[in-house]
């Protein structure tokens, strides 16, 4: 399954990087499961490159509307847990 990331041609190349690899570990976490610590940290960067809600929530819809699965929801419930281990479930 080939899937477009929302990614904006703004970005640097380290940007784009940044942003696949935290997509990435958000599918994962849906999936099968990551390490919390390591999302959350993924996530830090993300907000830094990406700092208004507007586009987050732009990216967001995107990337649902690609895969069914959302930063927002997904990113809530991590910060939310406390297990290190951390598996998205609906």
């Amino acid at each position: 399954m080939n899937i477009e990331l929302p990614l904006d041609d703004t970005w640097t190349s380290q940007e784009i990087i940044d942003v696949t690899m935290f997509y990435d570990l958000i599918l994962t976490a849906n999936e099968q499961g990551v390490d919390r610590q390591r999302l959350l940290s993924a996530y830090q960067v993300f907000q830094m490159i990406v700092p208004t809600k507007g586009q987050q929530k732009q990216l967001d819809r995107q990337l649902q509307r690609q895969t069914g699965v959302s930063l927002y929801r997904t990113m809530q419930a991590a910060m939310a847990s406390q297990r290190k281990h951390f598996k998205f479930s609906d």
